[in-house]
């Protein structure tokens, strides 16, 4: 048997070599996929070192065994709305205190959670054991005496899927989306497009299949400058929401500074519009 001549031993060498280092970053990719997008913080803030000294810190417990770290603040009045606030995945609570100022300072009620594998609650993060969070804290509202008409679910950026599940699954007064995505499975794979992400990814958070059930007031805020999550992510899900819904584009915002371009006043013009 002839051998091949050394260019084309050569050439298909270099090509093994290629499709064995595409295997293994398909590999890495897949197994360290949670690595990716969800990153951990063991900080344990406190409201008053964030400014937000009316808020209380709390533990809400997880029928798994997860003491899910909050902070809370009763509504002023009965009729007042409350936000349920679930936040993105980087970061603490104290990161978001600013944001929730403009509805403490309206009289709202404030519930916002971190997740499971923040704050020394001891689990790990999967769409599966997020969104049991997700529900944990929506019972613990409900338990509360909070009337669910009253109950503003409020995402921001991967907690606008968590938010978005919920919604379809009970009842509530309205959805306030900052930042959100079609799915997760569209977002990673504009970033990872040389590789079959779709077929791969483990947790989807495909609100696009679930936008449709929602029954209720909708707004989403989102960001011209975003290049985490790319504003036609957020057009794709406004798109497949049943009515009333509204969208506002903050032209000159990027993916975390919305309200530094004023998005507290018109969350709250939506909420008092739709919160009744």
């Amino acid at each position: 048997m002839k051998r091949l001549p050394k260019v084309f031993s050569d050439m298909i060498y270099a090509i093994l070599v290629v499709l064995g280092a595409y295997a293994l970053l398909v590999l890495a990719l897949t197994v360290f996929q949670r690595n990716l997008m969800y990153h951990p913080d063991r900080t344990v803030p406190t409201p008053a070192s964030y400014g937000v000294p009316e808020m209380a810190l709390e533990r809400l417990e997880t029928p798994d065994g997860h003491p899910l770290l909050a902070w809370w603040r009763a509504p002023a009045s009965p009729d007042a709305p409350v936000l349920l606030y679930l936040h993105g995945n980087a970061g603490h609570l104290g990161d978001r205190a600013d944001k929730v100022r403009p509805y403490l300072d309206r009289g709202y009620g404030v519930l916002l959670v971190t997740y499971r594998y923040n704050a020394g609650a001891g689990g790990k993060p999967s769409e599966e054991g997020l969104t049991t969070d997700a529900r944990t804290a929506f019972e613990a509202l409900k338990s509360r005496g909070v009337d669910p008409s009253r109950i503003v679910l409020y995402g921001e950026s991967l907690g606008t899927g968590l938010v978005v599940r919920l919604a379809g699954e009970d009842r509530f007064g309205a959805l306030v989306l900052e930042a959100p995505y079609s799915s997760i499975a569209d977002v990673a794979a504009s970033i990872y497009w040389y590789v079959p992400v779709r077929w791969l990814l483990k947790d989807r958070f495909d609100s696009t299949a679930r936008i449709a059930a929602v029954n209720a007031p909708l707004l989403i805020v989102h960001g011209g400058l975003d290049t985490v999550i790319e504003p036609r992510f957020a057009k794709k899900l406004f798109e497949a929401a049943a009515d009333p819904k509204q969208f506002i584009m903050i032209d000159e915002a990027h993916h975390t500074n919305l309200y530094d371009f004023g998005m507290g006043p018109r969350v709250i013009d939506f909420i008092e519009a739709s919160v009744r």
